[in-house]
Protein backbone atom coordinates (compact mmCIF):
# COMPACT_ATOMS: atom_id res chain seq x y z
CA UNK A 1 0.00 0.00 0.00
CA UNK A 2 1.24 3.24 -0.36
CA UNK A 3 -0.90 7.21 -0.22
CA UNK A 4 -0.90 9.84 -2.89
CA UNK A 5 -0.40 12.86 -1.36
CA UNK A 6 -1.55 16.73 -1.78
CA UNK A 7 1.78 17.49 -4.07
CA UNK A 8 3.88 20.63 -3.26
CA UNK A 9 3.88 22.52 -6.37
CA UNK A 10 6.93 24.46 -5.36
CA UNK A 11 8.81 26.00 -2.55
CA UNK A 12 5.79 28.64 -1.88
CA UNK A 13 2.89 25.99 -1.29
CA UNK A 14 1.23 25.52 1.41
CA UNK A 15 -1.71 23.74 0.43
CA UNK A 16 -4.40 23.04 -2.56
CA UNK A 17 -8.04 23.27 -3.11
CA UNK A 18 -8.74 19.18 -4.79
CA UNK A 19 -11.05 20.30 -7.83
CA UNK A 20 -11.38 16.77 -9.27
CA UNK A 21 -10.57 13.28 -9.12
CA UNK A 22 -9.49 11.74 -12.78
CA UNK A 23 -9.27 8.14 -11.61
CA UNK A 24 -12.20 6.07 -9.88
CA UNK A 25 -12.04 3.35 -7.42
CA UNK A 26 -10.87 0.40 -8.94
CA UNK A 27 -9.15 2.39 -11.63
CA UNK A 28 -5.55 0.76 -12.56
CA UNK A 29 -2.96 3.89 -12.79
CA UNK A 30 0.61 4.15 -14.54
CA UNK A 31 3.61 6.29 -14.06
CA UNK A 32 2.98 9.64 -15.70
CA UNK A 33 -1.19 9.33 -15.81
CA UNK A 34 -3.13 12.04 -14.41
CA UNK A 35 -4.82 11.56 -11.12
CA UNK A 36 -6.45 14.55 -9.97
CA UNK A 37 -6.76 17.97 -10.70
CA UNK A 38 -5.86 20.57 -7.77
CA UNK A 39 -6.42 24.64 -7.44
CA UNK A 40 -3.39 26.34 -6.17
CA UNK A 41 -2.68 30.37 -6.69
CA UNK A 42 -1.18 29.71 -10.08
CA UNK A 43 -4.24 27.95 -11.37
CA UNK A 44 -5.85 24.28 -12.02
CA UNK A 45 -2.95 21.81 -12.41
CA UNK A 46 -3.25 18.24 -13.46
CA UNK A 47 -1.43 16.51 -11.07
CA UNK A 48 0.16 13.38 -12.55
CA UNK A 49 0.84 9.96 -10.62
CA UNK A 50 4.44 8.37 -10.43
CA UNK A 51 3.63 5.09 -9.34
CA UNK A 52 2.36 2.08 -10.13
CA UNK A 53 -0.82 0.31 -8.83
CA UNK A 54 -5.08 0.23 -8.07
CA UNK A 55 -6.85 3.07 -6.61
CA UNK A 56 -7.60 1.74 -3.54
CA UNK A 57 -9.28 4.58 -1.48
CA UNK A 58 -9.94 7.98 -1.90
CA UNK A 59 -9.48 10.46 0.77
CA UNK A 60 -10.89 13.92 -0.01
CA UNK A 61 -13.53 14.44 -1.88
CA UNK A 62 -13.57 17.76 -4.14
CA UNK A 63 -13.70 21.33 -2.95
CA UNK A 64 -11.26 20.66 0.22
CA UNK A 65 -8.47 22.42 0.72
CA UNK A 66 -6.13 20.44 2.06
CA UNK A 67 -2.09 20.79 3.48
CA UNK A 68 0.91 19.94 1.21
CA UNK A 69 1.34 16.06 1.96
CA UNK A 70 -2.36 15.21 3.37
CA UNK A 71 -2.84 11.56 1.77
CA UNK A 72 -5.48 12.32 -0.92
CA UNK A 73 -5.91 8.57 -2.34
CA UNK A 74 -4.27 5.36 -1.32
CA UNK A 75 -3.34 2.78 -3.76
CA UNK A 76 -2.16 -1.21 -3.93
CA UNK A 77 -0.09 -3.36 -6.03
CA UNK A 78 -2.04 -5.14 -9.26
CA UNK A 79 -2.98 -8.35 -7.49
CA UNK A 80 -2.89 -7.29 -4.32
CA UNK A 81 -5.88 -7.47 -2.39
CA UNK A 82 -7.70 -5.45 -1.26
CA UNK A 83 -8.44 -3.75 2.20
CA UNK A 84 -11.83 -3.02 3.30
CA UNK A 85 -10.32 -0.83 5.94
CA UNK A 86 -8.08 1.24 3.61
CA UNK A 87 -10.72 1.64 0.95
CA UNK A 88 -12.82 3.40 3.06
CA UNK A 89 -12.46 6.83 3.96
CA UNK A 90 -11.60 8.93 6.93
CA UNK A 91 -14.33 9.75 8.55
CA UNK A 92 -12.81 13.74 8.41
CA UNK A 93 -14.03 13.11 4.96
CA UNK A 94 -17.13 12.14 3.30
CA UNK A 95 -16.55 8.72 2.09
CA UNK A 96 -16.76 7.97 -2.00
CA UNK A 97 -19.30 5.89 -3.47
CA UNK A 98 -17.70 3.68 -5.70
CA UNK A 99 -20.67 3.74 -8.78
CA UNK A 100 -20.05 7.53 -9.01
CA UNK A 101 -23.40 8.82 -7.20
CA UNK A 102 -22.85 11.05 -4.29
CA UNK A 103 -23.46 10.32 -0.15
CA UNK A 104 -27.05 10.09 0.42
CA UNK A 105 -26.89 13.76 1.89
CA UNK A 106 -25.73 15.31 -1.00
CA UNK A 107 -28.49 12.79 -2.69
CA UNK A 108 -31.07 14.92 -1.02
CA UNK A 109 -29.89 18.06 -1.33
CA UNK A 110 -29.65 18.07 -5.19
CA UNK A 111 -33.69 16.40 -5.34
CA UNK A 112 -35.12 19.75 -3.45
CA UNK A 113 -37.37 21.83 -5.48
CA UNK A 114 -36.24 24.08 -7.26
CA UNK A 115 -37.45 27.76 -7.44
CA UNK A 116 -38.74 28.88 -10.73
CA UNK A 117 -36.32 31.30 -12.54
CA UNK A 118 -37.63 34.70 -11.10
CA UNK A 119 -37.70 33.47 -7.59
CA UNK A 120 -34.24 32.81 -7.65
CA UNK A 121 -31.20 35.17 -6.31
CA UNK A 122 -28.22 36.33 -8.52
CA UNK A 123 -25.27 33.64 -7.86
CA UNK A 124 -23.31 34.64 -4.91
CA UNK A 125 -19.56 34.65 -5.21
CA UNK A 126 -19.02 31.93 -3.02
CA UNK A 127 -21.68 29.71 -4.97
CA UNK A 128 -19.82 30.91 -8.55
CA UNK A 129 -16.57 29.68 -7.03
CA UNK A 130 -18.04 26.51 -5.73
CA UNK A 131 -19.23 26.00 -9.23
CA UNK A 132 -16.15 26.40 -10.28
CA UNK A 133 -14.56 23.88 -8.00
CA UNK A 134 -17.17 21.27 -9.10
CA UNK A 135 -16.19 21.88 -12.60
CA UNK A 136 -13.57 20.24 -14.84
CA UNK A 137 -11.09 22.58 -16.47
CA UNK A 138 -12.43 21.60 -19.78
CA UNK A 139 -16.18 21.63 -19.12
CA UNK A 140 -15.50 25.11 -17.51
CA UNK A 141 -13.48 26.28 -21.01
CA UNK A 142 -16.79 24.68 -22.70
CA UNK A 143 -19.08 27.29 -20.35
CA UNK A 144 -17.54 30.09 -20.95
CA UNK A 145 -17.62 29.33 -25.08
CA UNK A 146 -21.23 28.25 -24.73
CA UNK A 147 -22.64 30.65 -22.28
CA UNK A 148 -23.91 28.11 -19.42
CA UNK A 149 -23.76 29.71 -16.17
CA UNK A 150 -22.61 26.67 -13.93
CA UNK A 151 -24.04 27.75 -10.78
CA UNK A 152 -27.52 26.22 -12.48
CA UNK A 153 -26.09 22.72 -13.55
CA UNK A 154 -26.15 19.67 -11.84
CA UNK A 155 -22.98 17.43 -12.27
CA UNK A 156 -23.20 13.34 -13.27
CA UNK A 157 -19.68 12.99 -12.45
CA UNK A 158 -17.97 11.02 -9.60
CA UNK A 159 -18.82 12.77 -6.53
CA UNK A 160 -21.13 15.58 -8.78
CA UNK A 161 -18.23 16.84 -10.82
CA UNK A 162 -19.48 18.80 -13.43
CA UNK A 163 -18.62 17.04 -16.80
CA UNK A 164 -18.23 18.03 -20.70
CA UNK A 165 -21.38 16.18 -21.23
CA UNK A 166 -23.33 18.20 -18.58
CA UNK A 167 -22.81 21.69 -20.15
CA UNK A 168 -23.15 20.29 -23.78
CA UNK A 169 -26.75 19.36 -22.21
CA UNK A 170 -27.29 22.48 -20.10
CA UNK A 171 -26.66 24.23 -23.25
CA UNK A 172 -28.90 21.94 -25.63
CA UNK A 173 -31.98 22.51 -23.66
CA UNK A 174 -31.60 26.25 -23.28
CA UNK A 175 -32.08 25.53 -19.30
CA UNK A 176 -29.05 27.41 -18.39
CA UNK A 177 -28.88 31.07 -19.45
CA UNK A 178 -25.87 33.34 -19.48
CA UNK A 179 -24.47 34.19 -16.23
CA UNK A 180 -26.35 37.69 -15.10
CA UNK A 181 -23.98 40.90 -14.37
CA UNK A 182 -23.79 40.11 -10.63
CA UNK A 183 -22.30 36.40 -11.43
CA UNK A 184 -19.59 38.69 -14.15
CA UNK A 185 -18.75 40.60 -11.33
CA UNK A 186 -18.44 37.61 -8.72
CA UNK A 187 -16.14 36.00 -11.56
CA UNK A 188 -14.39 39.23 -12.05
CA UNK A 189 -13.85 39.46 -8.23
CA UNK A 190 -12.86 35.56 -8.33
CA UNK A 191 -9.76 36.71 -10.35
CA UNK A 192 -8.94 39.52 -8.97
CA UNK A 193 -8.80 37.21 -5.47
CA UNK A 194 -6.66 34.65 -7.23
CA UNK A 195 -3.88 37.01 -8.74
CA UNK A 196 -3.77 38.31 -5.13
CA UNK A 197 -3.20 35.28 -4.21
CA UNK A 198 -0.65 34.36 -6.44
CA UNK A 199 1.04 37.96 -5.27
CA UNK A 200 1.23 36.60 -2.39
CA UNK A 201 2.28 33.37 -2.94
CA UNK A 202 5.45 35.01 -5.09
CA UNK A 203 6.13 37.40 -2.49
CA UNK A 204 6.45 34.69 0.21
CA UNK A 205 8.91 32.89 -2.25
CA UNK A 206 11.00 35.61 -3.41
CA UNK A 207 11.34 37.21 0.50
CA UNK A 208 12.44 33.44 1.65
CA UNK A 209 15.01 33.58 -1.30
CA UNK A 210 16.36 36.97 -0.68
CA UNK A 211 16.58 35.84 3.61
CA UNK A 212 18.00 32.96 3.00
CA UNK A 213 19.94 32.45 -0.18
CA UNK A 214 23.49 34.78 -0.03
CA UNK A 215 23.20 36.11 -4.25
CA UNK A 216 25.80 36.84 -6.02
CA UNK A 217 25.63 38.43 -9.89
CA UNK A 218 27.52 38.58 -12.73
CA UNK A 219 26.65 39.91 -16.30
CA UNK A 220 28.44 39.64 -19.56
CA UNK A 221 27.97 40.68 -22.98
CA UNK A 222 27.86 38.22 -25.80
CA UNK A 223 28.11 38.88 -29.43
CA UNK A 224 25.04 37.19 -31.27
CA UNK A 225 26.06 38.03 -35.11
CA UNK A 226 27.17 34.73 -35.98
CA UNK A 227 23.52 33.40 -33.94
CA UNK A 228 21.73 36.02 -35.28
CA UNK A 229 23.03 35.05 -39.14
CA UNK A 230 22.59 31.03 -38.87
CA UNK A 231 18.95 31.22 -37.45
CA UNK A 232 17.90 34.06 -40.33
CA UNK A 233 19.44 31.49 -42.48
CA UNK A 234 17.66 28.50 -41.12
CA UNK A 235 14.41 30.33 -40.54
CA UNK A 236 14.29 31.58 -44.58
CA UNK A 237 14.17 27.55 -45.40
CA UNK A 238 11.08 26.60 -43.20
CA UNK A 239 7.61 27.25 -43.13
CA UNK A 240 6.32 30.10 -41.04
CA UNK A 241 4.70 28.07 -38.46
CA UNK A 242 8.16 26.01 -37.89
CA UNK A 243 10.27 29.16 -37.62
CA UNK A 244 12.89 29.31 -34.65
CA UNK A 245 12.96 31.62 -31.76
CA UNK A 246 16.40 33.62 -30.55
CA UNK A 247 15.62 32.22 -27.33
CA UNK A 248 15.14 28.64 -27.98
CA UNK A 249 18.64 28.46 -28.97
CA UNK A 250 19.34 30.58 -25.34
CA UNK A 251 17.40 27.92 -24.08
CA UNK A 252 19.74 25.03 -25.33
CA UNK A 253 22.90 26.86 -24.95
CA UNK A 254 21.98 27.07 -21.47
CA UNK A 255 21.51 23.20 -21.01
CA UNK A 256 24.55 22.32 -22.22
CA UNK A 257 27.04 25.03 -20.59
CA UNK A 258 25.81 22.89 -17.53
CA UNK A 259 28.00 19.78 -18.62
CA UNK A 260 31.05 22.25 -17.96
CA UNK A 261 29.39 23.75 -14.62
CA UNK A 262 26.98 21.10 -13.46
CA UNK A 263 26.79 22.45 -9.72
CA UNK A 264 24.55 25.18 -10.98
CA UNK A 265 22.30 22.27 -12.26
CA UNK A 266 21.31 21.53 -8.38
CA UNK A 267 18.96 21.87 -5.19
CA UNK A 268 19.63 23.31 -1.89
CA UNK A 269 18.07 21.20 0.11
CA UNK A 270 18.21 19.96 4.23
CA UNK A 271 21.72 22.42 4.37
CA UNK A 272 23.22 20.79 1.70
CA UNK A 273 23.34 20.74 -2.23
CA UNK A 274 21.74 17.98 -4.39
CA UNK A 275 23.29 17.73 -7.34
CA UNK A 276 20.36 16.84 -10.86
CA UNK A 277 21.46 14.36 -13.20
CA UNK A 278 19.06 15.65 -15.77
CA UNK A 279 18.62 19.33 -16.95
CA UNK A 280 15.08 20.58 -16.77
CA UNK A 281 15.25 24.30 -17.52
CA UNK A 282 12.03 26.23 -16.22
CA UNK A 283 10.74 28.83 -18.41
CA UNK A 284 9.66 32.36 -16.54
CA UNK A 285 5.82 32.91 -18.56
CA UNK A 286 4.61 36.36 -17.22
CA UNK A 287 0.61 35.66 -17.17
CA UNK A 288 -1.49 38.41 -19.34
CA UNK A 289 -3.72 39.33 -15.66
CA UNK A 290 -0.41 39.64 -14.16
CA UNK A 291 2.05 37.69 -12.42
CA UNK A 292 4.06 34.60 -13.42
CA UNK A 293 4.74 31.23 -13.53
CA UNK A 294 7.78 28.73 -14.26
CA UNK A 295 7.17 25.75 -16.47
CA UNK A 296 10.18 23.13 -16.83
CA UNK A 297 11.35 21.79 -20.04
CA UNK A 298 12.03 18.95 -19.05
CA UNK A 299 15.46 17.29 -20.67
CA UNK A 300 16.29 20.19 -22.23
CA UNK A 301 19.92 19.31 -22.97
CA UNK A 302 18.61 16.22 -25.38
CA UNK A 303 15.96 17.90 -27.24
CA UNK A 304 16.12 19.20 -30.84
CA UNK A 305 15.71 22.83 -31.31
CA UNK A 306 12.43 21.93 -32.85
CA UNK A 307 11.18 19.98 -29.85
CA UNK A 308 11.99 23.00 -27.81
CA UNK A 309 10.36 25.14 -29.82
CA UNK A 310 7.41 22.86 -29.85
CA UNK A 311 7.56 22.75 -26.46
CA UNK A 312 8.12 26.31 -25.68
CA UNK A 313 5.14 26.99 -27.46
CA UNK A 314 2.88 24.45 -25.43
CA UNK A 315 3.88 25.20 -22.06
CA UNK A 316 3.47 28.78 -22.48
CA UNK A 317 -0.02 28.74 -23.81
CA UNK A 318 -1.26 26.21 -21.25
CA UNK A 319 0.46 28.01 -18.68
CA UNK A 320 -1.29 31.14 -19.34
CA UNK A 321 -4.80 29.36 -19.74
CA UNK A 322 -3.85 27.99 -16.31
CA UNK A 323 -3.20 23.91 -17.55
CA UNK A 324 0.35 22.91 -16.71
CA UNK A 325 0.84 19.73 -15.04
CA UNK A 326 2.46 19.19 -11.51
CA UNK A 327 5.68 17.69 -13.29
CA UNK A 328 5.99 21.06 -15.24
CA UNK A 329 5.49 23.82 -11.87
CA UNK A 330 8.07 21.27 -9.90
CA UNK A 331 11.10 19.77 -12.05
CA UNK A 332 12.60 22.99 -13.06
CA UNK A 333 16.69 22.42 -12.50
CA UNK A 334 17.66 25.97 -12.98
CA UNK A 335 15.46 29.31 -14.48
CA UNK A 336 15.74 30.97 -17.84
CA UNK A 337 14.16 34.48 -17.72
CA UNK A 338 13.56 36.72 -20.30
CA UNK A 339 12.48 40.30 -20.70
CA UNK A 340 13.96 40.75 -24.17
CA UNK A 341 10.36 41.16 -25.73
CA UNK A 342 9.62 44.35 -23.14
CA UNK A 343 12.94 46.10 -24.61
CA UNK A 344 14.22 45.22 -21.26
CA UNK A 345 18.22 44.96 -22.57
CA UNK A 346 19.28 43.61 -18.54
CA UNK A 347 17.52 41.04 -16.25
CA UNK A 348 18.74 40.63 -12.43
CA UNK A 349 16.22 38.02 -11.19
CA UNK A 350 15.69 36.15 -7.92
CA UNK A 351 16.48 32.59 -7.39
CA UNK A 352 13.63 30.55 -6.77
CA UNK A 353 14.30 27.70 -3.89
CA UNK A 354 15.47 25.22 -3.94
CA UNK A 355 16.82 26.26 -7.39
CA UNK A 356 20.43 27.52 -6.91
CA UNK A 357 20.72 29.59 -10.00
CA UNK A 358 18.51 31.30 -12.16
CA UNK A 359 19.88 33.05 -15.86
CA UNK A 360 18.89 36.62 -17.46
CA UNK A 361 18.82 37.49 -20.85
CA UNK A 362 17.96 40.44 -21.84
CA UNK A 363 17.23 42.43 -25.61
CA UNK A 364 19.26 41.67 -29.06
CA UNK A 365 20.15 45.15 -29.40
CA UNK A 366 22.72 46.12 -32.48
CA UNK A 367 25.95 47.71 -30.36
CA UNK A 368 29.68 48.68 -31.43
CA UNK A 369 32.11 46.14 -31.31
CA UNK A 370 35.68 45.62 -31.53
CA UNK A 371 36.81 42.99 -33.30
CA UNK A 372 39.91 42.11 -35.09
CA UNK A 373 41.55 45.30 -34.48
CA UNK A 374 38.24 46.90 -36.48
CA UNK A 375 35.00 48.58 -34.83
CA UNK A 376 31.90 47.04 -36.16
CA UNK A 377 27.96 47.36 -35.21
CA UNK A 378 26.65 44.32 -34.30
CA UNK A 379 24.19 42.43 -32.35
CA UNK A 380 25.02 41.28 -28.64
CA UNK A 381 23.00 40.29 -25.53
CA UNK A 382 23.50 40.64 -22.30
CA UNK A 383 23.46 37.58 -20.23
CA UNK A 384 23.29 37.41 -16.20
CA UNK A 385 23.26 34.81 -13.62
CA UNK A 386 22.39 34.88 -10.19
CA UNK A 387 23.60 32.15 -8.48
CA UNK A 388 23.99 30.69 -4.93
CA UNK A 389 27.16 31.52 -3.15
CA UNK A 390 26.67 28.74 -0.64
CA UNK A 391 26.88 26.01 -3.56
CA UNK A 392 29.57 28.09 -6.29
CA UNK A 393 31.74 31.02 -6.47
CA UNK A 394 32.46 33.84 -8.69
CA UNK A 395 34.75 31.75 -10.52
CA UNK A 396 32.11 29.37 -11.34
CA UNK A 397 30.21 31.41 -12.60
CA UNK A 398 32.08 32.92 -14.79
CA UNK A 399 32.89 29.70 -16.75
CA UNK A 400 29.55 29.11 -16.94
CA UNK A 401 28.89 32.28 -18.81
CA UNK A 402 31.90 31.70 -21.01
CA UNK A 403 30.50 28.46 -21.92
CA UNK A 404 26.87 29.52 -22.97
CA UNK A 405 28.94 32.61 -25.24
CA UNK A 406 31.34 29.66 -27.04
CA UNK A 407 27.89 27.64 -27.86
CA UNK A 408 26.16 30.56 -28.76
CA UNK A 409 29.13 31.29 -31.63
CA UNK A 410 28.25 27.85 -33.10
CA UNK A 411 24.77 28.03 -33.07
CA UNK A 412 24.60 24.93 -35.94
CA UNK A 413 25.92 22.87 -33.58
CA UNK A 414 22.85 23.19 -30.85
Amino acid sequence: MRDFLMPSLGADMEAGTLVAWRKRLGDVVHRGDIMAEVDTAKGVIEVEIFAEGVVDGILVEPGRRVPVGTPLARLREAGEPAAAAVARAPEAFAAPVETGELPTAAVAAVARPVPPPAAQASPSRRQVEAAAWRASPSARRLARERGVDLTTVTGTGPRGTITEADVEQAAAAGSAPSAPPESAAAAAAGAADRLARMRRTIAAAMARSKREIPHYYLRTTIGMHRTVAWLADENDRRPAERRLLPGVLLLKATALALREVPELNAAWEHDGVVLRDVVHVGVAISLRQGGLVVAALHDTQSRSLDSLMDGLRDVTARGRAGRLRSSELSDSTITVTSLGERGVESVYGVIYPPQVALVGFGRVVDRPWAADGGLFVRPVVTATLAADHRVTDGHRGGLFLDAIDRLLQEPERL
